[in-house]
């Protein structure tokens, strides 16, 4: 990261306050001024919409994102040597599309409204999208009220699985190995369940929600990839009882500038299983994710009321929890909109085991200006307002000496973002379609001044100014331009006017 070239900077200033660093935790009797509190005593965070809460009442977690059926539709049978796609086509809003076991070589783009996508496995065979490192993306969804599980997808060259815009979705039991960029990216969405994947081998996030909202990812296994778990730009998601191992960066809660949403906060990380995330970074040079130092547990960025409690976090050679600014963050163009700070982040209590026993050289100058020596288990740098800890003295940390003690212990109130009802299905106005477009498909690649995957927005706008035509045919079948940049895929099952209407607003698009 950054880190290892702005740290220097900051530690300048740290070194004038560090003096106070002992003193913080010592009375004048040398006796600590924070007892140990337990996790299971005080209170609980009550999150957004749980104001009115009381501990100990937990709010009973829903089974099911998707709208509840009326009817039972019809089920379209796929056996090896059957286009999936087909059946897609053929398929009605309330019908299943049952996946026997058998090699599928395509791409599925699904945009009707209530369609359930359903492996069936047989001794353990399962359906096996194979993309044979030639197709981009396996399964592509916009409708709403979408399931897809019981899969094994592999060697796409971009996505596993990913939402375009479409609200309330599931996407479990599938196995997703070696799929390019992303495994499972539900983008622009809404009221969501991850949940019992297996994923590996992906050169940026194996599960990336972003910019969206009310996302539960349970129950995932995770590991061999660049980042495991990304929560970005999205609001109210829950992380919880992940194994997320291996990777070059465990769980991730940040905002990347540039996007048109501009906040990330609200997000519980708990019970999860991160440990030895030491995987060399290979991530595409340049991107966001490529900054990530190898050995990185968990890691908040300018992201808000972010609450961590009761992970297994352990033998993440660089720290076992970062909170950065963007300011000292790797890969990141600053966007005036977007506050750089990680506020009213909570740490309550997480079981921490040899983490940080192999830091950066810049870590440990940290350390140096904080009179201290060891492994970090939690390292901070740069701003941080109204942040807390529960029980600083029982890890190594570097930049939270000034934090308050929390003034709650544990998030039992909350079980689930999810919502009471699911969203309604999502009616596009025609004269809207470029927008929905762009923020469902575009923006999982391009920021507005950053590089991300893509290319700038404001570099595509002046190639192309007055001419969205030409971004348009471009859109359909891409040739590569920049060496410093991977191969945009073809967007042809878009239609034609869908292709203009999202290059006509990605050319008037503003930051």
């Amino acid at each position: 990261m950054k880190i290892r070239r702005t740290f220097t900077m900051l530690l300048i200033s740290l070194a004038f306050t560090a003096g106070i660093v002992c003193a913080k935790y010592l009375d004048s009797k040398g006796q600590s001024f924070h007892p140990a509190t337990s996790g299971s005593e005080g209170a609980s965070y009550l999150g957004y919409r749980h104001a009115d809460a009381e501990p100990g009442k937990a709010k009973s977690r829903k089974a099911s994102a998707v709208s509840r059926r009326d009817r039972q539709g019809k089920v379209h049978v796929v056996k090896d040597g059957d286009s999936i796609m087909a059946a897609v086509k053929a398929a009605s809003p309330g019908d299943n599309i049952a996946i026997f076991p058998g090699n599928y070589h395509e791409t599925v783009y699904i945009d009707k409204d209530d369609i359930r996508l359903i492996g069936v496995i047989e001794e353990g065979e399962r359906a096996t999208l194979d993309g044979r490192e030639l197709l981009n993306d396996a399964i592509l969804y916009s409708g709403n009220n979408i399931v897809v599980e019981n899969l094994k997808i592999t060697r796409y060259k971009g996505n596993g699985i990913m939402g375009q815009a479409g609200n309330n979705f599931e996407i479990r039991n599938n196995i997703i190995i070696d799929t390019g960029v992303y495994g499972i990216f539900p983008q622009l969405g809404k009221n969501g369940i991850v949940e019992f994947n297996v994923i590996s081998g992906i050169e940026d996030a194996a599960i990336y929600v972003g910019m969206s909202d009310n996302i539960h990812v349970a129950h995932n296994d995770v590991f061999d990839s660049v980042a495991g778990i990304e929560i970005e730009n999205s609001r109210h998601a829950i992380v919880e009882n992940n194994y997320v191992h291996n990777n070059t960066g465990g769980i991730l809660a940040f905002i990347t500038p540039g996007l048109p949403i501009k906040t990330t906060y609200d997000v519980i990380i708990r019970n999860n299983f991160v440990v030895g995330n030491n995987h060399k970074n290979f991530g595409a040079p340049g991107s966001t994710v490529s900054g990530i130092p190898a050995g990185t547990g968990i890691l908040i960025m300018a992201a808000d009321e972010v609450i961590v409690e009761g992970n297994i976090i352990s033998d993440n050679k660089t720290a076992g929890i970062i909170i950065t600014d963007h300011d000292n963050a790797a890969n990141i163009t600053l966007d005036p909109e977007s506050d750089p700070s990680p506020d009213k982040v909570i740490l309550l209590d997480n079981t921490m085991i040899n983490n940080g026993y192999d830091t950066l050289d810049e870590v440990k100058i940290l350390m140096l200006t904080e009179f201290k020596s060891g492994h970090p288990d939690i390292v901070r740098v740069g701003q941080s307002r109204d942040s807390c800890i529960l029980n600083p003295e029982r890890y190594f940390t570097l930049g939270v000496s000034k934090w308050k003690k929390c003034d709650v212990s544990h998030t039992a109130a909350i079980e689930s973002y999810l919502l009471d009802e699911p969203v309604p299905a999502r009616e596009i106005d025609p004269s809207e379609r470029g927008k929905v477009v762009y923020l469902g498909i575009c923006t999982g690649c391009h920021t507005y001044t950053g590089r991300m995957i893509g290319p700038p927005v404001e570099i595509i706008q002046a190639l192309y100014m007055d001419n969205p035509q030409g971004l348009a045919d471009w859109i359909e079948q891409p040739t590569k331009k920049r060496q410093d940049y991977p191969p945009m895929p073809p967007q042809n099952y878009l239609d034609r006017e869908t292709r203009l209407a999202v290059a006509k607003y990605m050319l008037s698009a503003t930051n």
